[in-house]
């Protein structure tokens, strides 16, 4: 596998790649890999010519300074899981390699991310998508890949980012994979490291409460459906919603009854400590 630190680097690897007549996958991530990661490596090593996976932690779509400060860093650890899972090459570039010019002029560009940006994570952590859409759009523009991989974890950014596509006329297929979860239904996430043992014996609380709240949706109305997860969550010291919203999954705007469209989905960040967790479940699909 190769480790590439240049932009110059890539580009030179891109070229010989297209040159081959390669297709090329990305997976764009923050390193501090699980197996979540590696489902999309996987994938995207089987689907294309070359897979090739960013590590990189973006200081743009921070709004915390300390959620920045104490994300997890594992770069020797994730080097060596991507060899395993087959990527052709890793790009671990300095945020000057990637911002040349620097972040905030970077951050000039405002892009159009319709409405999709504007609910839950974007009321809750503001300029977050648009840091997403710098990092994202200058990966695409220099890697070029045919397809980019996206975990269903992150539900409303795979949104976003296809409207990022759309409005910036980017020719590329957005992947959307299965959530990956850990034996007692945890979503696995890099935050999960930042859990203490209690916390991480709490944390499957989330995901229990979402998984039981899809046989009680089907007799009781989306308002008692949101007051069920929200209530029974929070009764758990150590845990409180930040938000749960359930949305129509395509535009992720609200819904108030289970009739207004044929795919809902429930969107939760949950505090868990002073740790951030996220997480989705589906209530209606297009084949039930």
């Amino acid at each position: 596998m190769l480790i590439i630190r240049k932009v110059s680097e890539l580009l030179d690897y891109v070229g010989e790649r297209r040159q081959q007549n390669a297709s090329i996958g990305l997976v764009p991530t923050m390193g501090a890999l699980h197996k979540g990661h590696l489902s999309l490596v996987k994938r995207a090593v089987e689907e294309n010519g070359a897979a090739i996976v960013s590590l990189f932690v973006n200081p743009t779509q921070f709004n915390n300074p300390d959620d920045l400060a104490t994300y997890p860093r594992e770069e020797e650890r994730d080097f060596r899981l991507l060899a395993e899972a087959g990527a052709a090459a890793v790009f671990a570039p300095s945020v000057e390699e990637v911002y040349p010019d620097g972040a905030a002029r970077a951050a000039e560009h405002v892009f159009d991310l319709g409405r999709a940006a504007e609910v839950m994570e974007g009321i809750h952590r503001p300029g977050h998508f648009q840091g997403v859409a710098q990092v994202v759009s200058r990966l695409f523009n220099l890697v070029r890949p045919d397809r980019a991989y996206f975990g269903e974890k992150d539900f409303q950014q795979i949104a976003v980012i296809r409207n990022m596509v759309r409005s910036e006329g980017i020719d590329v297929d957005i992947v959307a994979c299965p959530i990956v979860r850990d034996s007692d239904g945890l979503a696995l996430s890099s935050r999960n490291a930042l859990l203490d043992s209690a916390q991480r014996a709490l944390a499957p609380e989330i995901y229990r409460t979402l998984r039981d709240s899809v046989p009680f949706s089907r007799t009781h109305t989306v308002e008692e459906t949101r007051d069920y997860v929200t209530g029974r969550i929070n009764s758990h010291d150590g845990l409180e919603v930040e938000y749960f919203e359930i949305v129509d999954a395509r535009t992720l705007e609200a819904v108030d009854n289970w009739e207004e469209s044929p795919w809902v989905v429930g969107c939760i960040t949950v505090y868990c400590g002073k740790v951030r967790l996220i997480d989705n479940i589906a209530y209606r699909t297009p084949n039930n």
